[in-house]
């Protein structure tokens, strides 16, 4: 269903058993696929392709021009995934030519209310961003992270698969895959093993984790060293290449 007060595109394309509620505006070039729930008094801009399955809530700005002074007008686009839920007064940016040009929301996820995703942000499968929560520009999420209420992450910056940020925190370097971090500027506090428990990780992998994550942040060795450390100590699972390998691949630092 589609109120008559919707204003759609021409150049829009809505798949079956789309609904749009009172009063939304839908631009030029955007795609909505079936199933999808748009609510009253949202606004979509164009260039924006919105998966099936989703729910954007009330006054959701999704797809405005970036807040970027290199932005020149040029052609970028925002991509949501399917199953997602963006609640009030969400707002996401399109990407930028020189940051990659999209903007994405993966598969499942769960932005609350006021949450803002800005351009050229890449966020996985199955991310929940509670209130307020913040991200500057060119920021990837891992799948299955946790952003917490009132959280500012830093341009740049990424967050590892089933790390978890505590609420108010600023996070201004990269947060490693599997662990906790909070606090202003933000910390680690060891794994996230409340999170790998609900994700059904096998308590094997949970202890050889921990191992890799106490050799590197905790025995006071340098970097080179911990990571020769871990190598030689600790079982070469997936989970743990995978953790090695986002710390051995920073950009901006590791939050510690």
């Amino acid at each position: 269903m589609i109120d008559k007060t919707v204003i759609i595109s021409s150049k829009a394309k809505i798949e079956n058993d789309v609904t749009i509620g009172p009063y939304s505006v839908i631009g030029d070039h955007v795609v909505i696929k079936k199933g999808s729930v748009i609510g009253p008094h949202v606004v979509v801009d164009p260039f924006v392709e919105i998966g099936s399955n989703c729910h954007i809530f009330q006054y959701a700005a999704i797809g405005a021009s970036p807040q970027s002074l290199k932005f020149k007008g040029e052609r970028s686009k925002v991509v949501i995934g399917d199953n997602c839920h963006i609640r009030e007064f969400v707002t996401i940016h399109r990407g930028t030519e020189f940051g990659g040009g999209v903007t994405k929301i993966g598969n499942n996820c769960f932005l609350m209310a006021y949450t803002h995703v800005a351009h050229d942000c890449i966020v996985g499968n199955q991310v929940v961003m509670a209130n307020n929560a913040t991200l500057a520009g060119h920021i990837s999420i891992g799948n299955h992270a946790t952003v917490g209420g009132l959280v500012a992450i830093h341009q740049f910056v990424r967050v590892g698969d089933y790390a978890f940020i505590g609420g108010k925190s600023a996070v201004t370097k990269d947060i490693p895959p599997y662990v906790i971090a909070s606090g202003d500027r933000a910390k680690l506090h060891g794994l996230n093993q409340v999170g790998l428990k609900r994700h059904g990780f096998a308590k094997e992998t949970v202890l050889q984790l921990k191992k890799a994550y106490r050799l590197i942040f905790r025995f006071g060795l340098t970097l080179n060293e911990a990571i020769e450390r871990v190598g030689a100590e600790v079982d070469h699972l997936p989970e743990v290449n995978s953790f090695i390998d986002f710390i051995k691949s920073t950009q901006r630092g590791i939050t510690r």
